[in-house]
């Protein structure tokens, strides 16, 4: 056994639907020492965080340092990526901001032969990272219903095979497996209370519903109210699609729509009735949404003042807490579609313009994210980090740190006089996965934790740093104050 291990521790059927493929990027950070003795003394602000979608087909794009840098200055608190790029899983380590990453469509098949594939792809793409880097979810596929010739029985095996891999390492309730859909799995989708899957989807979509039931996890959907419109410019109100209609739109049941997300939404849910799962075990989370600066010739709708208006509203849509007619209990989680223009993708002109930023950082049009968002026009060089979000703190080993210094940081806490170290050892719920780095993670914050969380109690010769995302995974708890 390794020395370490033994010391330590709507409402259309016509919706045109948004086909897009991305990849991601991004790299690791450390807060100044200044700005964490400051967080430390400083009250924690306690807000409700919004998700956005961070892709990089574009060559005039940011490095990933400064896009988290970007993203911890503002409310967003989760960032969706359609890879697992090492870059990007580095760049947002120990930011206090959570990760879905996500199986390439291609990537499917092969991680639905075997659970040895899964557990292959989970070893090399996701546990390096961890947990270090908050990684929350796994999207496997991005619309892979609604894309042509894929097995749609390989994406359910994939997502049964990646479970079983979380399963067997403990990190089935950190990390959950889900897969965004688009609207076109829906044969009709008015009126909302009426709407169904398509026929030819029904078995495929009753599979992956009863497997996001028994796991506990939501169904994603990507929903684009832009591309209802511009679809039915005649028949569907602006005002309606921007998330604003103070009228109305009635539902036969009774249900009165004011924005035509709700009414997405709320298709999706009445299609997940239809097949039996109308128990309200199943959360629903809003994939992707927003609506594009810049269209083709002729196109009316995509303008800067229509985005500014439609994300906006849809921010503040994420932040209410509030559900929709059908279920208004229920919270909606929220990913903007999206950080940038990505210059490098297919399509039409709308795909290259769903951002809010352009490539050098500058706002393509004002929104607010708040707490400074943007103050300092939208300078990625100039941008500081804000406040940590929540009321705890952790200490982590950094992810490149050196093993040498590691295993004398991991003696030194796990020694005498120092902290109980025993749930890293094999029959402990730390001891999975077994590496220095995750073991001496547990030690250092166990150390700092008990010494009374001063910033120079997690330094550790240079090799600590503080995070306010909590590092738990699975039955392993990380103590805090």
């Amino acid at each position: 056994m390794k020395k370490y291990s033994k010391k330590i521790i709507l409402i259309s059927p016509l919706f045109p639907t948004k086909s897009q493929s991305l990849t991601l990027t991004s790299t690791t950070m450390a807060l100044p020492l200044l700005l964490l003795l400051l967080l430390l003394l400083s009250p924690f602000r306690n807000v409700v965080g919004v998700g956005i979608n961070y892709g990089t087909l574009g060559n005039n794009l940011p490095s990933p340092k400064k896009v988290a840098q970007l993203l911890q200055s503002t409310l967003i608190d989760k960032v969706k990526i359609y890879d697992t790029d090492p870059e990007i899983l580095q760049a947002f380590a120990n930011t206090g901001i959570d990760l879905i990453v996500a199986v390439e469509n291609y990537n499917v098949a092969n991680i639905s032969t075997d659970t040895s594939s899964a557990d292959e792809w989970l070893s090399t793409r996701v546990l390096p990272f961890i947990p270090a880097t908050s990684i929350v979810a796994i999207a496997v596929g991005n619309e892979y219903l609604t894309t042509e010739k894929l097995d749609p029985k390989a994406l359910v095996q994939a997502m049964q095979n990646l479970h079983a891999a979380l399963l067997k390492r403990g990190l089935e309730r950190k990390i959950k497996v889900s897969t965004p859909h688009s609207m076109a799995v829906l044969a009709a989708s008015f009126p909302p209370s009426a709407s169904t899957f398509a026929t030819d989807l029904a078995p495929t979509m009753s599979s992956i519903l009863g497997f996001l039931a028994d796991t506990g996890t939501p169904f994603m959907i990507n929903a684009y109210p832009y591309f209802a419109y511009r679809g039915n410019p005649s028949t569907v109100d602006m005002e309606y699609a921007l998330l604003g209609n103070a009228s109305g739109v009635n539902d036969p049941k009774g249900f009165v729509y004011t924005n035509m997300l709700d009414a997405q939404i709320d298709s999706v849910r009445s299609a997940i009735n239809a097949l039996g799962f109308g128990n309200g075990s199943i959360e629903i989370t809003v994939s992707e949404s927003g609506w594009p600066s810049k269209g083709e010739p002729g196109d009316m709708a995509a303008t800067p003042a229509n985005a500014k208006t439609y994300n906006t509203r849809l921010i503040q849509r994420a932040q209410s807490s509030k559900g929709t007619p059908m279920r208004p209990k229920d919270k909606i989680d929220i990913f903007v579609f999206a950080l940038f223009n990505e210059n490098k993708k297919e399509g039409d002109v709308t795909e290259r313009n769903f951002g809010i930023f352009n490539g050098d950082g500058s706002k393509v049009y004002e929104v607010d994210l708040s707490c400074q968002f943007c103050s300092n026009g939208g300078s990625f060089e100039k941008m500081s980090s804000g406040a940590a979000r929540g009321p705890s703190v952790w200490c982590v080993a950094k992810p490149h740190a050196d093993e040498k210094v590691l295993q004398t940081v991991l003696d030194f806490c796990c020694g005498a006089g120092g902290v109980d170290c025993r749930e890293t050892y094999k029959s402990g719920d730390c001891f999975e996965p077994e590496k220095l780095h995750a073991h001496a993670s547990y030690a250092m914050n166990a150390y700092y934790q008990m010494h009374g969380r001063n910033y120079w109690n997690c330094d550790f010769k240079g090799t600590g740093l503080v995070t306010f995302s909590d590092p738990s995974y699975g039955t392993c708890r990380y103590p805090q104050q």
